[in-house]
């Protein structure tokens, strides 16, 4: 089907690029993806949750607290990675509506 429509728009003398057959290969399935969003956010709630309980550690817990809860950040919002897709989460995020948002939780992390 995707030969018949490259042939109507006129591209099929087209050779497809390296990276277009890398992305061919790559590309996950709905179920992988969704295995790793679960897996990922998992992740980062648990290190979120945890950096919390370190908090009230005596000593190095302020610090301890800091590593986790990043972590813990970083992994929640790479989670939406598998779903989405990594360029299309950096368009999204770096859209006019949303810039100020994006900006104010990277410099916060």
């Amino acid at each position: 089907m995707d030969k018949l429509r490259r042939v109507l728009s006129g591209r099929d003398t087209e050779e497809p690029s390296g990276l277009a057959e890398v992305i061919d290969a790559t590309s996950l399935g709905w179920g992988t993806r969704v295995k790793g969003f679960i897996a990922c956010f998992a992740i980062g709630c648990l290190c979120s949750l945890l950096g919390s309980c370190m908090l009230w550690v005596p000593g190095k817990g302020l610090m301890i607290f800091a590593v986790f809860y990043t972590l813990g950040n970083i992994a929640s919002i790479g989670s939406t990675l598998f779903l989405m897709g990594p360029m299309k989460q950096l368009k999204r995020m770096f859209e006019p509506t949303r810039l100020i948002a994006t900006i104010v939780m990277l410099v916060s992390i």
